[in-house]
This record gives C-alpha cells, structure tokens and sequence, in this order.
C-alpha cells in the first residue's frame, strides 16, 4: 500500500475506506527519547548534577541600579560629541578614525525592485488560491531550464498538505531545444512525475492531444464531482496563458512575451467537465543572482 501511495502513476480510489492513517502514524507518533539522553535522577534527584546560573542581580532593584551605573559612562569624541551609554562602549571597543567606520567594513548589497518581481505577498496568495480550488495542479516549465524554473516547495508542499491532488510537469517551449535534449529530459522528470513535452501555438501545437487525453483520465477518476478543475502554476513567461489558449484554440486569455501578464487568477471553461484555471507567475525562492533572474525571462 505504501508504494502504491507513493507511486506518481497510480491513483488510490475511494481512499476514506483504506487505513491510509497507519501509514503515517509512525511518523507522526515519534517521541524524542528524553529519559535515555537524561535520567530523571541526574535531572531531578538528590544526585542532580545541573547547575545553577550564576546571576549578578537577585532582584529588580539591585538590577535597576546596576543598569543605571552602567548607562552613566560616557565617553568624548573629537569634535566636541558626547556618546553616552552602549555607543560609547562601541566607541571605546573600535578605532576612531573620523569616518566611525573602517575601509574594510562589509555592506549588503541592495537588490533593485526589478528583480523582486512575482514574490509579493499578492501573487503568492493568487498561487495558494489556484492549488487550493485545483484538482489537478499541472507544473509549466521552461524547455530551456527545466529545473531553474521548477518549484521543489511548491511540490513538497502538495505532497505533505495536498496529498489527494494530482501533479503534472507540462514542458513547455520544446521547440525552442534540440529533440534529444526534450526526449533526455521527458525521461528523466518522468521518474518523479507525469511529464508531456508541448509546444503552445494556436495554429500549430504540438502535445496538445496528449494533454487533452491525460485531463479527460483525470475526468474519469473524479465520477463523483461534477466536473474538475485544472490550475497551471509556474515561473513567469513560462507560457500558461499560452497553454490555455491552445487547449482552447483561441485567445481566451491575456498572453504576451513579456513577463507579468497575467496579473490574478481567472477560470476557463474547456470542456463540460473540465475548468482551467489561470495563475499568475511566481518567482520561487531559490538564492538566484541578478544575472540568473534576467536569463531566466523574469524581467521585463
């Protein structure tokens, strides 16, 4: 049953009548074995071998004095200035050499607005709405760098919270890539999750049966609802605007080759019982430079 669960292409049906629970109670009943790490007689016994703190002050008042003694310090500066209390400390401590600060001080760098876009608070939000009303959550990623722009949080997250939701890894822009490197890496993300190779173009798609296929099978497992919906989540100007609109041969969604198009979340009608599910693009946390942000299509 545990590999069952575990399996990406393998669906448990009607899963409120399987012990699904024993599989985790394991995990979740752990306790850390205090009483082996500290007995309760070295603890708590007349043999206790923890020692008390040694405390200057017993109480509020000699604590308050001893606060106002040291906040009396003061210490001169060149100049004519007085520091008083903790920065005169801090004065004494370092050198003064007229700028109150040495050549080799180290300073954060300050990263422009610009490569802050899609980590706002907003667009996450707009993320966590598109999984929450998704049955099937479907991954855009970028042919040319396929895991610079996956969500390993986004995933763990759905697998830990959302385990009842289905994943799919979309690749998209493979014509933008040699065929081999497409096939290498459909074979390679296919151990972890479904993936299809797709090219988004109204005219001229390529994947877009294959997908349509795949949404209907999900269709078919969910009987009990009256239709399903499927949301597509991923980086920036990865195209998921442009996916919907080639699933339903036509412009029905704002896309454009820049990126922050798409600005909230919108329902799509593809079939009878099929919704789709537009989102906008988010910028995952991944410790990426400026240089990574800009190649990676997230600026404009």
């Amino acid at each position: 049953m545990e590999q069952t669960e575990h399996d990406p292409y393998t669906v448990l049906m009607r899963q409120n009548k399987l012990p699904m629970s024993l599989l985790n109670d394991t995990a979740k009943q752990t306790r850390a074995p205090l009483l082996e790490t500290e007995t309760f007689e070295q603890t708590f016994g007349r043999h206790a071998q923890r020692k008390k703190p040694r405390l200057s002050n017993l109480d509020y008042a000699a604590l308050a004095d001893d606060a106002a003694k040291r906040g009396d310090t003061s210490v001169s500066v060149p100049g004519g200035e007085h520091l008083a209390g903790s920065q005169g400390a801090s004065v004494e401590n370092s050198e003064y050499n007229g700028n109150r600060g040495g050549d080799d001080d180290e300073r954060a760098e300050v990263m422009e607005r610009i490569f802050t876009k899609g980590q706002s608070k907003r667009i996450w939000g707009e993320l966590y709405k598109v999984i929450d009303s998704s049955d099937v959550v479907v991954q855009v990623l970028d042919a040319r760098d396929p895991l610079g722009t996956r969500s390993r949080h986004i995933e763990q997250f759905l697998k830990r919270e959302k385990a009842h939701k289905h994943l799919i890894l979309v690749l998209n822009k493979c014509d933008l890539v040699p065929t081999w490197v497409t096939q290498r890496w459909v074979a390679r993300l296919s151990r972890e999750h479904p993936t299809l190779a797709f090219h988004a173009s109204v005219t001229n798609p390529f994947g877009k049966g294959s997908l349509i296929q795949l949404l209907r099978q999900f269709s078919k497992l969910h009987q009990d609802k009256k239709q399903i919906s499927v949301g597509f989540i991923g980086y920036p100007n990865s195209g998921k605007s442009s996916i919907i609109n080639t699933l339903k041969a036509k412009r029905v969604c704002k896309a454009a080759p820049v990126p922050g198009e798409t600005k909230v979340w919108q329902y799509v009608t593809l079939m009878r019982r099929i919704f789709l599910i537009d989102c906008p693009g988010v910028v995952y946390p991944s410790g990426d430079s400026e240089t990574d942000i800009v190649l990676k299509g997230v600026v404009r």
